[in-house]
């Protein structure tokens, strides 16, 4: 059984009388103890998949499954449960409460997913290099700094399945090493990451690559 199963999804955007296909029967699976990389060109559906397997939003066509358990057409309160249980999400932006400090984003998580614990959130801090950030805000945070703290949040309960959309677009070389060291340490606890990137260092450290193009799994 898969940590993560994505069957034939379809997923359409209507833009007036236009019609794009973001998503053109897209299948995969993630295992425990797998980090996937997601590639592929700006406008070649990653985000919209990397929603669509969350759960964040609905497919057209297609399902979903983690665990054996279908995600998709439940309602939202189930959803929004089901992704408490087994993703931590990083996306693009709005990862952090802006009247939290990044401190209680951290911890704010961890009560969300029913799993408190104070030390494991210093050494999250720590482990993004940002012990000496914990009691600023969002508002107070450079571009690198708000993306380790959401993944800090993302990682907060140690969650099963990692969904991470572009973890280190806005870092340097040496955080980006210390991150996909984040990313090695769960594989090595046998927990799944799936990754949307366009890092050719992150993408080399991944088990398998998957790169869409127009929608498709390029290759297929």
């Amino acid at each position: 059984m898969h940590a993560l199963d994505a069957h034939e999804l379809y997923r359409f955007f209507l833009i007036g009388d236009d019609e794009t296909a973001a998503l053109r029967g897209v299948s995969f699976q993630l295992s425990a103890g797998e980090i996937v990389a997601l590639t592929g060109p700006s406008g070649s559906g990653k985000s919209t998949l990397l929603a669509c397997v969350t759960g964040l939003d609905e497919p057209d066509g297609g399902h979903v499954e983690v665990g054996g358990m279908r995600l998709t057409r439940r309602s939202e309160p189930e959803r929004t449960r089901f992704r408490a249980a087994n993703f931590g999400i990083l996306l693009q932006s709005g990862n952090l409460f802006g009247h939290l400090s990044v401190e209680q984003n951290v911890r704010l998580q961890m009560l969300l997913a029913a799993k408190p614990d104070e030390k494991r959130i210093g050494a999250l801090l720590e482990s993004v290099g940002l012990s000496h950030r914990a009691r600023a805000f969002p508002t107070e945070l450079s571009g690198g700094e708000t993306a380790r703290a959401g993944l800090a949040v993302a990682l907060a309960a140690d969650p099963p399945i990692l969904v991470a959309d572009e973890p280190t677009a806005e870092v340097d070389r040496d955080t980006e090493s210390g991150l996909i060291e984040q990313f090695e340490a769960r594989r090595e606890a046998g927990l799944a990451t799936l990754l949307a990137t366009h890092s050719k260092a992150l993408a080399q450290r991944a088990d398998r690559i998957i790169r869409l193009r127009d929608g498709r799994i390029d290759g297929e």
